[in-house]
């Protein structure tokens, strides 16, 4: 099940940083076709927001084809956004945890290895967003 982090700073709304953060785990495999949702009373529980930020949030993921809410039953992915390169066994991402331990172990802070890693995309991907596209915590 996932759990979400809302940052109430970031000047994303909340529900928005929900939408985005069940695209992030469909794209790396942490979510898959089938699976439920949490409620939005779980939702709510673990990150104060407002239930209904949280259905908001979820007939949005509707709207776009990624769930579908089955009444009585709760919200359930409809559908993956994986590709084999993102996966949790794919060279690439088991290579990236390994840098990512490193870092930690080198002492850099999640804001400092976020700033990093943004840096380094911007320079590989010109026109990439510039900032950081989540905010970690820790």
């Amino acid at each position: 099940m996932v759990v979400f982090r809302i940052e109430r700073r970031s000047g994303l709304p909340a529900y928005l940083q929900i939408v985005n953060q069940v695209e992030q785990a469909l794209r790396m495999g942490a979510l898959a076709e089938g699976d439920k949702l949490p409620t939005a009373a779980q939702v709510a529980a673990t990150t104060k927001v407002n239930p209904n930020t949280t259905l908001k949030a979820y007939r949005e993921l509707e709207r776009s084809g990624l769930v579908e809410v089955r009444q009585g039953s709760g919200t359930f992915i409809t559908r993956s956004l994986a590709s084999p390169r993102t996966a949790p066994e794919s060279p690439l991402r088991t290579r990236l945890g390994e840098w990512m331990r490193e870092a930690r172990d080198e002492g850099l802070s999640a804001r400092e290895v976020t700033v990093l890693f943004d840096t380094v995309l911007g320079e590989n991907y010109p026109g990439a967003p510039a900032g950081p596209s989540h905010t970690p915590t820790g």
